[in-house]
């Protein structure tokens, strides 16, 4: 098993552990970090769906996070 391998086992685990959280805020931050970990490893296997569509998950989780907190802010 290389490390490419476990940078993707590492991604999985991550999106996955993040659908457990009650907290959509907490779920969100953990999915963000998954999706970035499974940006850099479709960046090193050159697949590009996979990328971008992480780039969007991420993004969006970006978007609801920094909204949340703002309203939270108020």
């Amino acid at each position: 098993m290389n490390y490419v391998e476990i940078l993707g086992y590492l991604a999985m685990i991550t999106v996955s552990f993040s659908f457990l959280l009650k907290d959509v805020i907490k779920l969100r931050f953990v999915n963000a970090i998954g999706c970035t970990l499974f940006i850099i490893y479709g960046l090193l296997l050159g697949s590009y769906p996979v990328v971008g569509l992480n780039i969007f998950v991420a993004c969006t989780n970006a978007f609801y996070i920094f909204k949340e907190l703002k309203n939270h802010s108020k």
